[in-house]
């Protein structure tokens, strides 16, 4: 079969009929938004993809070829040649200014029912339109995914509450849980990003253990949207898989066509994601529509 046969026979390019039902079913909180770097605008002064990033490491560092165009890998080499604490300083420049929320932040900032939001990239306009929202108050916490490079402590995550503030355990007025499973640049700098940051995290993550116990609860009886996220690497791909674990579904993806590959057309294939031809700005238009 074709590459241009495939993505007929995959995506979903007319997806008006399916989109309001969606729209509901998130507002309602039955579908949990799992945002990826294609929400990052344009023209923010941060990396907006894995590909930015890994360029960013090389403007800043001498790489060897084989790490070159490889985050994770290029992240391993600063780390192994330098020291954890440069490797820090440099992701901390690299999202150290911060991205105005888009109005998809804001629409998703904007409802309550909405039991969880995981966001896999860096920065924080999630984290900023949640604060921003007056309706919100302290309504909503957080859970970063921590690298366990020279902590001393045997933790995976760490929790903060709507103020930024540590916290030891998930607080029974948190209606809303934004679940940041690499870390974050706010508010407390915690990234996992090296080649291995990951290496116990994905020995463990088939028992779950590195997922917390609160996102394996409130997944239950949701399925996934995924907005701005792409598959095209196996890490990528077992994340989400494992993310997904034990929920209900429906599962959804909002895509462009024409730049996927074949390995992200069998994952979606393969985990019943229904890839839909709509931008992110697209369904935040309807999100903010629909009452």
């Amino acid at each position: 079969m074709s590459a241009a046969a495939a993505l007929d026979e995959v995506v979903v390019r007319n997806a008006e009929p399916i989109l309001d039902d969606i729209v509901r079913r998130l507002k309602g909180g039955g579908i949990i938004p799992y945002l990826g770097p294609g929400t990052v605008p344009v023209d923010a002064s941060v990396p907006a993809s894995y590909a930015q990033l890994a360029d960013f490491f090389t403007s800043k560092v001498a790489l060897p070829k084989r790490a070159r165009g490889n985050p994770w890998a290029s992240a391993q080499f600063i780390e192994g040649r330098k020291h954890r604490k440069t490797l820090d300083a440099l992701m901390a420049e690299a999202f150290a200014t911060p991205v105005t929320p888009t109005a998809l932040h804001q629409a998703l900032a904007s409802c309550p029912h909405i039991p969880m939001i995981v966001d896999s990239w860096y920065d924080g306009a999630m984290r900023s339109a949640l604060a921003q929202c007056t309706s919100r108050g302290a309504d909503w916490g957080e859970v970063q995914g921590i690298t366990r490079a020279g902590i001393g402590e045997f933790l995976w995550f760490r929790f903060y509450d709507a103020a930024g503030e540590e916290v030891g355990a998930p607080q029974d007025e948190w209606r809303t849980l934004l679940y940041k499973p690499h870390g974050g640049v706010a508010p407390a700098h915690n990234y996992l990003i090296a080649d291995s940051d990951y290496v116990e995290v994905l020995t463990e993550i088939d028992i779950q253990t590195p997922i917390p116990e609160i996102v394996r609860a409130r997944r239950t009886n949701c399925g996934f949207l995924f907005i701005g996220c792409r598959f095209d690497d196996q890490m990528l791909r077992l994340y989400a898989r494992q993310i997904m674990k034990r929920s209900k579904g429906p599962y959804f993806a909002l895509v462009e066509p024409e730049g996927l590959t074949r390995n992200e057309l069998r994952f979606f294939e393969t985990e019943a994601i229904t890839p839909l031809a709509v931008s992110p700005a697209k369904f935040a238009e309807r999100l903010a529509e629909l009452a």
